[in-house]
């Protein structure tokens, strides 16, 4: 089953000789014409706020992404459109504002970009299609560090799309599973995300892009998102691969059933004074915000039986989701997120009673902590250990009823930050490398970090292109065995690394396989 969007091939119109030499490059969609700008030192064009869905506004609020209106004559493409509904929020460290929204924001925002270095059909070049993070309910895909014009340089294609965010993106409510033809409701975030898909599925020639080769991309939220659309019926036959950071593991994130969603949604429209959907609908988007008092992922992915028949680590233990390439991976600091702030051995002491119940006593002999210096080191060593042994645990998992191969990383090279050394790899850190986009954030890179991205984006675009990161100039990348626990580092260092010494991968191993490891936070 799948979503209400047009699927028709796009009618694919090469660019004339004379567009590609000017500052403008049109290119004909199924909507219609969108016109481009040439950047004059790469030569990639980029295509910015272009349409994929209907305004979800009105009676289209909590309703799936629904057509696009065509239009006549060209549509310029030059500019971001707005961002969907968030709060905007300034610096917070360790994310400066080249991680953060800066553009408009308001409802009206299911559109997408595009980076090519051949706007034209035929080229057939790899696509990436980048999923943003921000807890699903801030971000999107115009944020400085996910410019994808040096990533397009290297031969890919680059799309990065909106997608409704907090209630707007993941509300449930009994009433909208009612009015749905599906009898399901709160997914419609990840259905946009589906729709941006066919988009790129249908139009993506013109651009000169390979409809067949469509890798998805994500980080954090984006990461999950990832994890979703592999397990969805809905996104059968439009991605060929995907790739997670930060990130899928064994941990995973806890996603709420249909029900218990519906019963947090009416509890919601109750705060608000909403006796129905439409007097929901009725507020204004401003007012529907989250209080500081809310979690920011208060809504998020729900079994809803459509988008997602069951959880995804479910489907996947099944081999009753899409069976694609993977890569999934984390940063050194990923885990930091979540974990407990403490500094005392009695605090640790005490951490540990709590979290790991009957094996605490293992686990703080694996890790003792005698002073405050030790407990910070052995918390964050813990959690290290803890996150690659928990994504070996889910791709050797997936090997057993899966052809197409997992491959996993460990990213551990900080941004150089004299002022800030204390962040480390941080989440988000790796982005920059991966999009080639170090000089977007003004700091004192070493050669090595040159190298580390030169290393990680190449890696990208062999997995776009082939569903394998390998290639002959490249450190080997083994994919998961489950008879060899182990990871790809990428840094300083980069090549296979052990995920932990022996005894503590059995520990973790134990770990994930009791009570208390299925409340362990997702990295």
């Amino acid at each position: 089953m799948r979503i209400p969007i047009s699927l028709a091939l796009a009618v694919s119109i090469s660019c004339p000789a004379s567009a590609l030499h000017g500052a403008d490059v049109n290119v004909r969609t199924e909507s219609g014409t969108v016109s481009g700008v040439r950047a004059p030192q790469s030569n990639v064009v980029s295509f910015k706020g272009i349409p994929f869905a209907a305004p979800p506004i009105g009676d289209l609020r909590w309703r799936p992404p629904q057509p696009v209106q065509p239009w006549k004559g060209i549509r310029q493409a030059d500019l971001f459109a707005a961002s969907c509904m968030q709060h905007e929020r300034q610096e917070f460290l360790p994310w400066t504002s080249e991680f953060l929204t800066h553009n408009k924001v308001g409802e009206d925002c299911l559109y997408l970009n595009v980076w090519t270095p051949k706007p034209h059909s035929g080229a057939k070049l790899p696509v990436i299609v980048f999923i943003h993070g921000g807890g699903f309910s801030e971000g999107a895909g115009d944020i400085a560090v996910y410019d994808g014009e040096h990533l397009a340089a290297t031969g890919l294609v680059i799309v990065t799309i909106n997608y409704r965010l907090g209630v707007f993106g993941f509300l449930a409510h009994p009433d909208l599973t009612a009015e749905s033809e599906h009898h399901a409701s709160g997914n419609y975030g990840l259905l946009d995300q589906i729709a941006a898909l066919q988009w790129v599925r249908a139009n993506i020639p013109s651009f000169g892009g390979d409809p067949h080769r469509v890798t998805i991309w994500g980080q954090s939220a984006g990461a999950f998102s990832v994890e979703a659309l592999v397990a969805s019926p809905l996104a059968a036959g439009i991605i060929e691969r995907a790739m997670a950071d930060s990130g899928i593991g064994i941990a995973g994130l806890p996603m709420a059933s249909l029900k218990m969603a519906e019963e947090a949604g009416a509890k919601f429209a109750a705060a608000h004074h909403a006796a129905s959907i439409k007097e929901l609908r009725a507020i204004p988007a401003e007012d529907l915000l989250p209080g500081p008092q809310d979690s920011p992922l208060r809504f998020a992915p729900d079994i809803d039986g459509w988008v997602l028949p069951d959880s995804p680590q479910a489907l996947s233990d099944r081999g009753a989701d899409n069976d694609v390439a993977v890569i999934t991976g984390y940063q050194a600091g990923d885990g930091l997120l979540f974990a407990p702030r403490m500094q005392t051995p009695e605090q640790f002491h005490q951490m540990a009673e709590a979290q790991y119940g009957e094996m605490a006593g293992e686990f703080e002999r694996l890790y003792p902590a005698k002073n405050s210096d030790e407990v910070k080191a052995m918390l964050a060593q813990s959690i290290q250990d803890r996150d690659r042994v928990s994504m070996f645990l889910w791709a050797s998992r997936r090997q057993k009823n899966h052809r197409q191969p997992v491959f996993t990383y460990y990213f551990d090279r900080a941004i150089p930050w004299p002022q800030h050394p204390e962040f480390g790899a941080f989440h988000t850190g790796e982005i920059p490398y991966f999009f080639l986009n170090l000089k977007v954030l003004d700091r004192p890179y070493e050669p090595v970090d040159f190298k580390i991205a030169q290393e990680a984006s190449t890696y990208l675009k062999n997995f776009a292109a082939q569903g394998n990161p390998n290639a002959r100039d490249l450190p080997k990348w083994p994919r998961v065995e489950a008879n060899a626990p182990a990871t790809m580092e990428i840094g300083v260092r980069t090549g296979p690394m052990p995920l932990a010494d022996p005894e503590k991968v059995g520990f973790w191993t134990r770990y994930f396989a009791s009570p208390a490891g299925a409340h362990a936070p997702p990295f």
